[in-house]
């Protein structure tokens, strides 16, 4: 029986899938932190030696760009900062290839919606 994805496995595919292309950008990774509601996902390096945080958000596929809490983000700056670090967003739309408003279906294929990664400029507003 085939059975949507729990918000856990969405989060891991979609951790798995910026991975992948943080990996491509020659980023090394010093820390993984896959838990729900953690962040940030990942602490990678660049070949300068510049430390990044990575935040990643799981949403269901829209017409629209997947943002960040605004707020939220502002509070996790200054984290950033007492870290010597830059901050790196990616918001991942996952979806069921039958209906993209629905979950995606375990071991089938599923819609995606992935606009990479954007950095995230520390200076506080």
């Amino acid at each position: 029986m085939n059975r949507a994805l729990t918000v856990q496995e969405q989060h891991n595919l979609a951790m798995n899938i910026v991975g992948k292309d943080l990996e491509k950008r020659g980023f090394e990774f010093l820390a993984v932190n896959s838990l729900l509601k953690r962040n940030p996902q990942f602490v990678c390096i660049d070949k300068n030696n510049q430390r990044y945080f990575v935040i990643i958000k799981v949403a269901q596929i829209t017409e629209k760009p997947i943002t960040y809490n605004v707020i939220w983000m502002e509070t996790f700056k200054q984290h950033a900062i007492k870290n010597n670090a830059k901050i790196l967003f990616a918001g991942v739309g996952l979806g069921s290839k039958k209906d993209g408003s629905k979950p995606p279906i375990l071991n089938d294929e599923y819609l995606l919606q992935y606009d990479g990664i954007e950095y995230l400029d520390t200076a506080l507003n």
